[in-house]
């Protein structure tokens, strides 16, 4: 008798949603991408070549857009982390702004609403690099103004996920 894991319909489309063995198989791959397809498809409940032909598909697609290693910030040197929201003038987009991807200590550029218009995730050795890479922030033209969020202790750091809330618990007020 053909195993029920074996008889779901194959999904070959590229552009169809991800559904629930696509999410499965995308929170494998985020808590350990080195784990083999027979194993993926042991935990999620599909053969090895259907989470291969899954996985395929979902980086054809660009849901999976890389395979990444994590790098412990310590062992490279790293250990300052910073959140550096920037305010300028304009909507601060600039074509020099955005030159700040070059720096490696760089890991997050986002433009955004609110108080500032930039917001740059930044990880140097210590504070005096720190104090130099907010020298070339400043350097850039229509910065007015930096404010920094040095992180004490980071409780969670984590990639995007594939699962999704579908009911939110029900949080009460405070009592006044």
């Amino acid at each position: 008798m053909k195993s029920n894991k074996e008889t779901i319909q194959k999904n070959s489309t590229p552009g169809r949603p991800v559904d629930a063995f696509d999410r499965r198989i995308l929170g494998e791959l985020v808590r350990n991408a080195r784990q083999t397809y027979a194993e993926i498809g042991t935990k999620v409940g599909l053969s090895a070549p259907a989470v291969h032909d899954r996985v395929k598909r979902m980086i054809a697609s660009g849901t999976i857009s890389s395979t990444n290693a994590a790098i412990d910030p310590m062992s490279v040197g790293k250990p300052f982390l910073a959140f550096v929201h920037v305010d300028a003038s304009g909507w601060g987009k600039s074509e020099r702004m955005m030159k700040l991807r070059d720096f490696p200590e760089v890991e997050e550029l986002h433009s955004v609403t609110g108080d500032c218009c930039v917001i740059l995730k930044v990880r140097t050795a210590n504070a005096d690099a720190m104090e130099r890479f907010l020298a070339q922030v400043y350097a850039l033209p229509g910065v007015r103004a930096t404010r920094s969020y040095v992180v004490l202790t980071t409780y969670l750091d984590r990639p995007v996920q594939a699962e999704v809330t579908e009911t939110w618990p029900d949080v009460p007020l405070p009592a006044v």
